[in-house]
């Protein structure tokens, strides 16, 4: 009988309890994190506080949110008391603590935890340059795919214009002499006392020589091809200058001595330092880790004192290079969405996982275990996961952050080659223009039908202009 009521009087104060917190106000402490946390105005937002407004829909209660006074998520201090959010539950000063909030064996003695709401693990983030793999074709880095690609480009065209400036065609079949059939009429003043010809073959020899700061002769006569010879000379000479300036600054740059893709490759380098927020759980594994790298690692953090006060300054500091921050991958992938010079190590270790903490015995730890588990299973975890994540770095490609040369950087370099390209064959053109003018005016005939004739033979219609004349002769 005793034990009966003591039984109803137990369901009894459970039941006076739930309803006295249903009539208040539930008072939540959290932490200023992006996303987690932020503020809007006079109001705060963030992954945290649409987390909450599920959780009291299918829970049941209302609440207040307040930030935590010391910025700190909760770790035991010298006199063995908690401190930060753990803190403040453990005071009584909050009946819950929802943020991104590591469960740790030393948390949860002090007080009770739901099931996690998000999984995560230790990662670090860094410049992109310092993740940089050095690559075998070191040689081609100066300049970008889409730069080489215009340089191919610009010598096929320079080879081309050079042949067509000075083509060769043998000589009608009535002849037995080897004649040269060029655009320009200064490349073929003798025709029958040419050792040379610009073929095809020798038009793109001669631009090579060019590239290599190498003579590769013979060099035009006319106007046009020493024109054209001379804009491709300047090309290339600006462009190994930008070529070589480009390869040294690489070269000699500090950033790329050092490539660090594992905790492993930070703990055995002394080019960058590293650390993590000061007091957080983070920094407690490696304190309390038996893993002689990571051991190392605590060690280098406490002998630099190179510990942030924040993970936006952990962040920041990254940004500024020569620094990697060690916190939540998940966090990390934050600031990597954000920011698109910085990258997440791909290594991540002592998994880990997100909580929201209770007094201990509290009885809405079940319900809110309950409900958590429910939105992971509808999906709604997943999305204000994609909400808070979403990257604003999308279209930003890595070729504005590669110290490699663009096109548009050498845009006007381009320019110059294609002008004096395209005068060099106006050029040409004019010397034929003149030189049919005066053939017609010699001969008596059209200067069109002239020029028409010259035209087709040196295009590579001479075999039937040299049919038809001889045809012509018979007749005669």
């Amino acid at each position: 009988m005793k034990s009966y009521m003591a039984l109803v009087f137990c369901v009894a104060a459970l039941s006076a309890w739930m309803i006295t917190a249903d009539s208040k106000d539930l008072s939540i402490t959290t932490i200023k994190q992006d996303p987690y946390t932020m503020s809007k105005g006079s109001e705060l937002e963030g992954y945290c506080i649409d987390l909450i407004s599920e959780l009291s829909k299918k829970v049941g209660f209302k609440f207040k949110v307040h930030l935590v006074k010391d910025n700190r998520y909760g770790a035991l201090d010298s006199s063995g008391n908690w401190n930060g959010m753990i803190g403040e539950i453990v005071r009584g000063e909050a009946d819950l603590a929802v943020a991104p909030l590591t469960l740790t064996a030393i948390r949860e003695q002090s007080v009770d935890t739901t099931t996690p709401f998000m999984q995560t693990g230790i990662g670090f983030l860094l410049h992109k340059d310092m993740a940089s793999e050095e690559s075998t074709f070191c040689l081609l880095s100066p300049f970008s795919t889409n730069m080489w690609v215009g340089v191919l480009i610009a010598f096929l065209l320079t080879g081309l214009c050079i042949f067509l400036v000075g083509r060769s065609w043998r000589g009608p079949p009535y002849t037995t002499a080897t004649t040269t059939q060029r655009i320009s009429p200064a490349e073929w003043a003798e025709p029958e006392t040419e050792e040379h010809n610009f073929t095809l073959v020798h038009s793109f020899w001669y631009i090579t020589g060019a590239l290599t700061l190498q003579g590769a002769g013979p060099h035009p006569k006319a106007l046009s091809g020493r024109l054209v010879s001379a804009i491709w000379w300047l090309f290339v000479i600006l462009l190994l200058a930008c070529y070589f300036g480009n390869f040294n600054s690489m070269l000699h740059s500090n950033n790329k001595h050092v490539s660090i893709k594992t905790f492993e490759d930070l703990a055995n380098q002394d080019a960058i330092d590293y650390g993590t927020v000061e007091g957080g759980s983070t920094m407690l594994f490696f304190k309390f880790s038996k893993y002689p790298v990571y051991r190392r690692m605590y060690e280098h953090m406490e002998r630099k004192k190179s510990y942030v006060s924040s993970m936006e300054e952990g962040v920041r500091r990254s940004q500024e290079g020569n620094f990697a921050f060690i916190g939540e991958a998940v966090s990390l992938d934050l600031a990597v969405a954000r920011y698109c010079k910085l990258t997440r190590s791909q290594e991540v270790i002592a998994m880990r996982a997100y909580g929201i903490a209770a007094p201990l015995g509290s009885p809405l730890v079940k319900n809110l275990t309950k409900a958590i588990l429910q939105l992971s299973e509808s999906g709604e975890l997943m999305y204000l996961r994609d909400k808070w994540w979403a990257s604003s770095c999308v279209g930003a490609d890595k070729a504005q952050t590669s110290e490699a040369l663009q096109p548009h950087n050498l845009r006007g370099l381009f320019l110059l080659l294609g002008l004096g390209l395209g005068v060099g064959l106006l050029l040409a053109l004019l010397e034929l223009l003149s030189r049919a003018r005066n053939q017609a005016k010699d001969g008596k005939k059209s200067c069109c039908s002239v020029l028409t004739s010259e035209l087709n033979w040196r295009l590579g219609r001479g075999g039937e202009s040299a049919e038809q004349e001889s045809a012509d002769k018979s007749k005669a």
